[in-house]
């Protein structure tokens, strides 16, 4: 097992593969194993390496006093219980993020200290009831924290654990004079994981905080791509348009993968898979796909279950996949 993470480590950072054959599809436990628990919470966390995955991803917001906590976004009502809280009612408002309204309590509105008073909840309570069970067992994490857990759970399994940190929203942070960016590069730096070989992935929608991040430290990069619209920093640019070939070549002067809805590979099951992944892969670019859920609600046409997605976008040739079911991506993957 030990080869089989060195050899994965090897496939993220672009060294010389290993004797060893590596997984044919790295696993990306999406904020842990969130299928089962409430997302980005030890216990998901803590599963998601248990059950195998090669990688766990928190989504990065941060407070007002400038930590960078993990959270799907920085509208924190619908996975905390912070609209239980009366001490924060008069925090409740509107904000207008990359563009659109969002009205709810934003974690750029507490000190990590109040922060810390909340806990978790399900985000997905009618697709997934199981997980309710677990609401208000937990706090909120910092990113600090999810890194020790991954060096705790590597001395646990005998794995090298890697963080597949995502920016979220740093432009809105940057205005809001939290300066996510320099932040999180101090984190890096504190934890020596800046290096081409250093167990981490950096991820972000917005392409100029990966452009200055590769101007600054040697850590992988992938940039994230959906099937609609484009980075909130470049309003000249589309996502249609970075997914072409020389879009594409465009990427690869500043990350080594391209982090992609999977949709963009396969609408469906029941077609050919479009040319991205041959087109990522010639430009010298990894192709992780986004996000293999389980539900019903959640499947492609042409999919009879969760297993059978994986194992047609592994046949495709895909480099890893970002799932909320670590357990199956593992079988599939290995």
């Amino acid at each position: 097992m030990i080869q089989i993470i060195l050899s994965a480590l090897a496939l993220l950072t672009g060294a010389a593969a290993l004797p060893t054959p590596a997984p044919a599809l790295l696993v990306i436990a999406h904020r842990g194993a969130s299928g089962e628990r409430p997302e980005h919470t030890r216990a998901a966390y803590d599963l998601a390496i248990d059950q195998g995955a090669d990688f766990i991803e928190p989504d990065l917001v941060m407070s007002r006093d400038g930590v960078l906590i993990v959270r799907h976004e920085n509208e924190i009502g619908g996975t905390t219980d912070v609209a239980a809280h009366p001490e924060f009612a008069d925090r409740h408002t509107t904000r207008t993020i990359d563009g659109t309204p969002v009205t709810g309590w934003f974690s750029e509105d507490f000190t990590l200290a109040e922060l810390q008073t909340l806990r978790a909840r399900e985000r997905l309570p009618a697709q997934r009831p199981a997980n309710v069970a677990f609401d208000g067992d937990e706090p909120i994490l910092t990113f600090q924290q999810v890194i020790d857990i991954a060096r705790t759970g590597s001395a646990r399994t005998g794995r090298v654990i890697g963080v597949v940190p995502e920016l979220k929203h740093p432009s809105h942070f940057a205005a809001a004079g939290l300066p996510m960016e320099d932040t999180f590069v101090d984190v890096l730096t504190a934890n020596d994981l800046t290096g081409a070989d250093a167990p981490v992935l950096i991820q972000c929608f917005e392409v100029g905080p990966l452009q200055r991040l590769a101007a600054r430290i040697d850590a992988p990069r992938l940039q994230l791509m959906s099937v609609h619209g484009g980075p909130v920093d470049r309003p000249d640019l589309t996502y249609a348009a970075m997914a072409t070939p020389a879009g594409l070549k465009t990427v690869a002067t500043y990350a080594g993968w391209i982090g992609v809805e999977a949709a963009m590979i396969a609408p469906d099951l029941e077609r050919p898979q479009t040319a991205l992944i041959a087109h990522a892969h010639a430009a010298d670019l990894k192709v992780a796909a986004w996000t293999f859920r389980a539900e019903p609600v959640f499947l492609p046409p042409g999919a009879a279950d969760l297993t059978a997605w994986l194992r047609a976008f592994r046949d495709f040739g895909l480099d890893a996949a970002f799932s909320d079911f670590p357990a199956t991506a593992v079988a599939v993957a290995r």
